[in-house]
């Protein structure tokens, strides 16, 4: 959903921020680690209860996921490598706080709601391969109700009115369920248009069999 026109603002404003960061020598793979390392304690906050300190966390944690961008491009080092980079901390940052959650459950509710939060980085994690799979085919996945911008302020949501944080991961499945089906329906049409139809195959194959027949016949002719 915050994959397009908001995208797009969103860069164009942390651009100033990512040229002074640039100037000031600080790396973008520095930036990427400390996404990951915040997103590692924010899994333990939320593991501990600590709900509060947690959204305080979450928020810092989307902050250098926002920058690392902006200061690569800045610095003129935004390639494959980055690109790589970011995909594999966005993985496990993610990996991380779901691990949390499932910690706070298995501690405070249900051991058995320990899934809800393993189901939901499955789900996740096909939301983005759906998409990663889709751009090495030449088609396009993006869009989708739970993305992981969405995914994030959800989780804010819950965190912050934390009676709440067990229906707040439900909804979150659901949602991102949904996206996961959306995407693959969007990319299997794609696919569809551009796969050869039977009818084609048939001619080509009654051809080669006519040439076949040709041939055979020529040469039994000499």
């Amino acid at each position: 959903m915050f994959d397009g026109s908001f995208r797009t603002a969103f860069d164009k404003s942390v651009v100033p921020v990512g040229r002074r960061l640039q100037k000031l020598g600080v790396s973008p793979d520095f930036i990427t680690f400390t996404g990951v390392l915040m997103a590692g304690v924010c899994g333990v906050a939320i593991g501990l209860g600590q709900f509060p300190l947690a959204l305080l966390l979450l928020i810092l944690t989307g902050v250098p996921d926002a920058l690392d961008g902006a200061v690569a491009k800045a610095g003129g080092r935004s390639g494959p490598r980055g690109a790589f980079l970011d995909s594999v901390s966005d993985r496990l940052s993610d990996a991380l706080i779901f691990a949390g959650s499932g910690w706070y459950l298995l501690e405070n509710e249900n051991p058995r709601l320990v899934m809800l939060p393993f189901a939901l980085y499955i789900a996740a994690s096909l939301v983005s391969y759906e998409r990663a799979k889709a751009e090495s085919l030449g088609f396009d996945a993006k869009g989708g109700i739970m993305e992981r911008a969405e995914r994030f302020i959800a989780l804010g949501f819950g965190l912050l009115f934390n009676p709440w944080f067990t229906y707040t991961l439900w909804v979150m499945l659901a949602l991102t369920v949904v996206t996961v089906g959306t995407r693959f329906v969007k990319v299997w049409k794609q696919a569809s248009v551009d796969t050869p139809k039977p009818a084609r195959r048939t001619r080509r194959r009654s051809r080669r069999r006519a040439s076949g027949r040709s041939t055979r016949r020529q040469a039994s002719q000499r």
